[in-house]
């Protein structure tokens, strides 16, 4: 069961290196852009429970109330190639009392060139109704222990696409 801990430090950016699959490519060995959310999902979902030892399922079974995607914005950037190594961070962008932005990022192997990047937009509701709640207690100390707490009330995703190439080239 969750547990947020103050003196705990919490990274504010997960990472996982896959392999780009043979079975999720287009005719022209180009990752599907469907497939983009499966790998975003999946090194998330594994990231999470090792950085930050929580599973999603202890937050929806102690506080009756789950995070639910009601909009994506995707840049494809270069395209991801069958057999390439690639590696895929997240972050949690922004939230306030009820919604979260989480960001992901996918680059090539050597972290030089952005691929793609996807802002995933959701809203914190009760299981049992399906109605917004507040994020409260532990889940919001969770969060502003995560988060990078951006203001992007006024950047838009091709100004971070641009932020984050310009950042992978400066490192």
């Amino acid at each position: 069961m969750f547990e947020y801990n103050k003196d705990r430090h919490y990274p504010k950016e997960t990472e996982s290196r896959v392999v780009i699959r043979f079975q999720d490519c287009d005719p022209l060995q180009h990752l599907n852009n469907a497939k983009y959310f499966d790998y975003f999902f999946n090194a998330r979902e594994d990231q999470v429970p090792k950085l930050y030892g929580v599973e999603m399922i202890d937050f929806i079974q102690k506080y009756k109330a789950a995070w639910v995607v009601y909009n994506h914005n995707i840049a494809y950037v270069k395209p991801a190639k069958v057999g390439e190594w690639v590696r895929i961070r997240s972050r949690l962008l922004w939230y306030n009392q009820n919604t979260v932005v989480l960001e992901y990022y996918m680059t090539d192997d050597t972290s030089k060139e952005l691929k793609t990047l996807l802002w995933t937009t959701m809203r914190y509701v009760t299981v049992k109704e399906g109605l917004s709640t507040d994020h409260a207690g532990a889940v919001n100390d969770f969060l502003q222990a995560t988060s990078e707490n951006l203001d992007i009330s006024e950047m838009t995703i091709a100004q971070r696409v641009k932020f984050l190439k310009n950042r992978l080239k400066e490192n």
